[in-house]
């Protein structure tokens, strides 16, 4: 039996008994557009395919933002940073009387915005302006900011009370859960920056009574305790990491149950933190330098020295919304901060990565996030990625308040083993008598 020729299979492609080049390549370029049509098909097929499998697993609507809004009724929002009392120092002059929260304000915040983005809790941010140069190390010994940090927390505390419907100060974590638990939006201060000591340990303490929980050990400049990154350039070291007085900061902080944070801090600073501290730490906004390179993200090897097993050190990276920090100009978007959470969770784990926006205290936001009734959309965004509403729940969230639980549990320790308060004295300091 004679096999049947092939010739008839490719008559389409013969003319006047020879094959056409020009349609060889046609056809070729047609074989290739749709393989490349029918990978983009695929990859779409499984992400959805992804995203339903998650979504029905937990229980959620298939549509990604019901499914976020969900989630955040359960577990809202904690943002580790918001400067909404720096807005109320430029715009209002520290005037809460004058500041109408339940309306829409001219920034990123207000009461009708916090409800619908699903926040439990934020960090009032209290930082004064500073005008000295960035690298000017004579911000050392420029005195007023701790007056100006009091009239902050001030402003902050009346806001808090005015609405009292509403927040709720709370002053550990414990009464961070209650208070959601409560349906309040509970309320905690921090304190951006060292040089808001004025070189005094003393101020520290004083911060603390008045309800600061953390301190960010560094701004943008370096001051007495440690050296900073600077914003979107590095700045000469002054200190290489921290200061002797900036240890016995640390260990004061510990002792106190004051978080330390690290944002704005210097890698050297970073690390040598990180080594010291016996209590966990936080990145209050910062995002991630491998995606983004800038000094003020946190790069990969200080990730990689977060977590629970030995040399490491539990903490959390609070991801900046700053388009500036997040990606080039004009591509800062959600799906970029995303990236940002995403790769946090990629190298140091999922558990160790938080929101901490800035909002408020940046001039632009990345699209899609555009204030704080606009968090949900990152949820939807990473419930697409595949993230399980338990890792969801802890990055909006849950993942501070076990750093937080860590840091109180260190103080209890150290005060029952008897540690004393730090009284060193800054060395250039020339208004103390003796020695």
């Amino acid at each position: 039996m004679s096999l049947p020729s092939p010739v008839g299979d490719r008559t389409p492609l013969l003319q006047n008994g020879a094959t056409s080049q020009d349609e060889v390549h046609d056809s070729q370029k047609s074989l290739k557009a749709r393989g490349i049509a029918n990978g983009i098909v695929s990859v779409l097929f499984i992400t959805m395919i992804v995203l339903s499998f998650t979504l029905w697993k937990e229980s959620l609507p298939t549509d990604p933002h019901r499914a976020a809004l969900i989630i955040l009724t359960k577990a809202p929002i904690i943002d580790g940073h918001i400067d909404l009392p720096e807005l109320v120092r430029t715009v209002y002059r520290d005037n809460a009387t004058a500041v109408e929260l339940d309306k829409t304000t001219p920034g990123h915040v207000d009461i009708p915005r916090l409800l619908e983005g699903k926040v439990g809790g934020f960090f009032w941010e209290v930082l004064p302006n500073f005008s000295i140069g960035r690298n000017n190390i004579n911000i050392f010994l420029q005195l007023g900011r701790f007056i100006d940090t009091l009239e902050q927390i001030d402003v902050a505390t009346a806001l808090i009370n005015k609405y009292g419907n509403v927040f709720q100060s709370a002053p550990d974590a414990n009464t961070l859960r209650n208070a959601i638990g409560d349906g309040k939006i509970a309320s905690m201060l921090g304190v951006e920056g060292a040089h808001q000591l004025e070189n005094s340990l003393a101020s520290l303490r004083a911060y603390y009574a008045l309800g600061v929980r953390y301190m960010t050990l560094t701004h943008s400049c370096h001051n007495a305790f440690a050296d900073s990154a600077g914003i979107l350039d590095p700045i000469k070291p002054f200190h290489n990491g921290l200061s002797p007085f900036g240890r016995t900061l640390i260990r004061e902080m510990n002792r106190i149950g004051m978080i330390v944070d690290l944002s704005h801090t210097s890698d050297a600073t970073a690390i040598q933190a990180l080594a010291l501290t016996e209590a966990p730490v936080m990145w209050s906004h910062s995002s991630a330098r491998a995606v983004w390179n800038v000094p003020r993200n946190v790069p990969d090897d200080i990730l990689r020295r977060i977590g629970s097993e030995t040399g490491k050190r539990d903490g959390v990276v609070m991801v900046n919304f700053a388009p500036q920090f997040v990606a080039a100009d004009g591509n800062a978007t959600v799906f970029a901060v995303a990236d940002h959470v995403d790769h946090i969770g990629n190298v140091a784990g999922r558990q160790y990565v938080g929101i901490g926006s800035d909002y408020d205290g940046i001039g632009s936001t990345p699209v899609g996030l555009e204030d704080v009734s606009k968090y949900p959309n990152l949820f939807a965004e990473l419930l697409s990625r595949g993230w399980s509403r338990s890792e969801l729940e802890g990055l909006a969230g849950g993942n501070f308040i076990r750093i937080w639980e860590g840091v109180e549990a260190v103080s209890r320790r150290m005060l029952e083993e008897g540690a004393q308060p730090a009284y060193d004295v800054y060395e250039k300091r020339t208004d103390l008598g003796g020695s």
